[in-house]
């Protein structure tokens, strides 16, 4: 059992390590206010995860594979990635010269990880595509209880991977000069918001294609 568990568990490190909009979200945010904020957003995003897997256990997130509703999800993770990548950049010089005195809501950086994962049709599909077909393996080799566990196992290989960003961000904070920081941050605003075009064009696709 203990072997099974520890799988599930990597099998969620290894799925959330991929660079995406929210390991470079995640990125920004601990380079721009640290551990706390960094590991906050992640926390978001593991929320919004935790609710497609509810959804995928439930059955009801095939009602998200409608043309409508994906064109919806494409758009909207669209407008998210661009304005929190076009902050990032314009948020970039105040990062490295008010690095220590920046100061953020907490609940901002909550709800920047848990729309941008709630939103972001590549997250569906990965819940519905890999924990879908996981979950039906699992059901037919385990009991209830057991599925619940490995499951709740996934999701903490990604929290673990979460915890692993937030203090390589942070610590990138602490060690860099001011300049590389802000280049950090801007590069990484270009990379949430080169994610966003792409939802945006899968978007326009969707709708003009």
């Amino acid at each position: 059992m203990m072997n099974v568990l520890l799988s599930h568990m990597l099998l969620g490190l290894s799925l959330a390590a991929p660079i995406g909009p929210i390991n470079a979200a995640q990125m920004e945010r601990g380079i721009r206010s640290g551990f706390f904020h960094a590991w906050l957003l992640g926390l978001g995003a593991l929320c919004a995860d935790g609710i497609f897997m509810l959804l995928v256990y439930f059955g009801v997130i095939h009602f998200l594979g409608i043309p409508f509703m994906q064109t919806f999800l494409w758009l909207f993770g669209f407008f998210v990635l661009t304005y929190i990548g076009v902050e990032s950049i314009l948020n970039a010089r105040r990062t490295a010269v008010r690095l220590h005195a920046h100061k953020e809501a907490a609940v901002k950086s909550l709800a920047a990880g848990f729309f941008m994962s709630l939103f972001n049709p590549l997250s569906i599909l990965f819940w519905l595509g890999i924990y879908g077909s996981m979950l039906a393996d699992m059901i037919a080799k385990y009991e209830a209880r057991e599925v619940l566990l490995y499951s709740a196992a996934v999701l903490t290989g990604i929290m673990l991977w979460d915890v692993f960003m937030a203090l390589l961000s942070s610590s990138f904070r602490r060690l860099l000069t001011p300049g590389l920081l802000a280049a950090i941050s801007v590069a990484s605003g270009l990379s949430l918001i080169g994610f966003g075009v792409y939802f945006g064009l899968e978007a326009y696709d969707a709708l003009f294609g």
